[in-house]
């Protein structure tokens, strides 16, 4: 199992197909323009075309920057709107993410990941990275119910709240949430001096939710709108092939109100791979499906990275991907395999952008905390991968004579602690350097 180093796979696969220019576009249309007292007759569509970065991550890649309004997209989205002079809506506010068919969470994943954000759901139409942040802070006095905060503080879940303040130092945070609810169940307890305590959980349907944010922020400049936010879905059932689309995937089309473009690619990549983000990965190996195949579909992502495979001369009987993380345990690659990707992507045009993906021994992303004060600090470029039971590492490591040597370490069903394996192939990486 490789873990997150799947993403080498579906990063390199993203900047080779669609280029390190490639931009994300995300709409705001309705069936019609404005009436002269700015009034629409129907629904306003927020239309999702891919873009991962619709949150307060800052791009380019800053490790050192703080971030800021998770909602600034969607505010600025707003703005537009009503600078196009829409003052009453008659429809719904409609998340529509069927630019990729709704397969919201890939094959192999466990059931708990959906909770977290680090499993939070595929879509078309993501914001805030499909995730919230859930603060719980102490009462006034030990017994008191905790303070619970969320951020977006938009009113999404119904929260049963039992966490209690406690009296000593034990903190313990439990939550829970049916696959497909909306009711959020948090308890245990918190220190009456603690300092505030966060979970960050994921969403369960992004583009209602985003359909809820730009309906807030709508509101809140005064638009009047007689409907509700809903989400628009393509279902897989509704798709004959999922390999392959028939035809060039047609936009829902109307008036255009609102646009935003993403940064390039290259610069996405770069935040993806530096700091692991799953949805990321996600999302470029279904927009390179949409790009080559008609249909931003996770099966036809699935079939460009292995016809990319094949041509990177990856053996492929030693590559079995089903997503474009890592995160399904159905996931398997050797290392040989990636060591041919990563040659491979050496001699590519592309090089300098894809070294410039990776994260630094000792400096940064998830590497930032590893090699430091070894003779390897900035000579090592490589990807990490954990999860239970596995841990990862595969990049290039620059030696004592100047040769590059591409290198893949996995380490699968272990008892040892993480922290001793990460130790053990951190000392190999250090030997192949000298």
């Amino acid at each position: 199992m490789p873990a997150s180093t799947a993403k080498l796979f579906s990063s390199a696969l993203a900047l080779e197909r669609l280029g390190a220019g490639h931009r994300f576009v995300t709409t705001v249309t309705a069936g019609e323009t404005p009436d002269a007292s700015g009034r629409i007759d129907g629904d306003l569509a927020l239309v999702g075309g891919g873009d991962p970065t619709m949150s307060a991550r800052l791009i380019p890649y800053n490790k050192g920057a703080s971030a800021g309004n998770p909602l600034a997209a969607v505010e600025d989205l707003a703005d537009q709107v009503v600078a196009r002079g829409v003052t009453r809506i008659e429809g719904d506010v409609v998340g529509d993410d069927t630019a990729y068919p709704w397969e919201p969470y890939p094959d192999g994943r466990a059931q708990e990941d959906a909770l977290w954000e680090y499993g939070a759901p595929v879509s078309a139409l993501s914001i805030n990275e499909n995730r919230l942040a859930l603060t719980v802070s102490p009462g006034r006095r030990a017994g008191d119910p905790a303070r619970l905060r969320l951020s977006p503080p938009l009113e999404y879940f119904v929260i049963e709240n039992r966490v209690r303040t406690g009296s000593g130092a034990e903190t313990r945070i439990d939550v829970e949430r049916m696959p497909g609810s909306r009711q959020l169940r948090v308890w245990g307890v918190v220190p009456l001096r603690s300092s505030p305590v966060s979970r960050l959980l994921a969403l369960d349907d992004p583009a209602e939710y985003a359909a809820s944010a730009l309906y807030d922020a709508l509101a809140r400049r005064g638009v009047r709108i007689a409907g509700r936010p809903v989400a628009r879905h393509r279902v897989a059932d509704e798709v004959p092939d999922l390999k392959q689309g028939s035809a060039p995937a047609v936009s829902p089309g109307g008036i255009e109100l609102a646009r935003r473009l993403s940064p390039p690619l290259s610069e996405i990549l770069e935040v993806a791979m530096k700091e692991s983000l799953n949805l990321y990965a996600e999302l470029a190996l279904r927009e390179v499906a949409r790009a080559r195949r008609n249909l931003g579909s996770r099966q036809a992502g699935i079939e460009e990275l292995l016809a990319f495979a094949r041509h990177a001369e990856v053996p492929a009987d030693q590559l079995n991907l089903v997503d474009g993380s890592g995160l399904s345990t159905l996931d398997m690659v050797t290392p040989r395999a990636a060591t041919a990707l990563l040659a491979h992507m050496n001699k590519s045009p592309n090089r300098a952008a894809w070294l410039a993906l990776l994260p630094v021994a000792g400096q940064e992303g998830t590497l930032r905390q590893r090699f430091s004060g070894t003779p390897v600090q900035g000579s090592i470029r490589a990807k990490t991968g954990s999860m239970s039971h596995v841990s990862a590492l595969a990049g290039y490591a620059r030696t004592k004579t100047g040769d590059t040597l591409a290198f893949a370490v996995f380490v699968n069903n272990y008892t040892a602690r993480s922290s001793e394996i990460r130790a053990v192939i951190d000392r190999i990486c250090v030997l192949l350097a000298q």
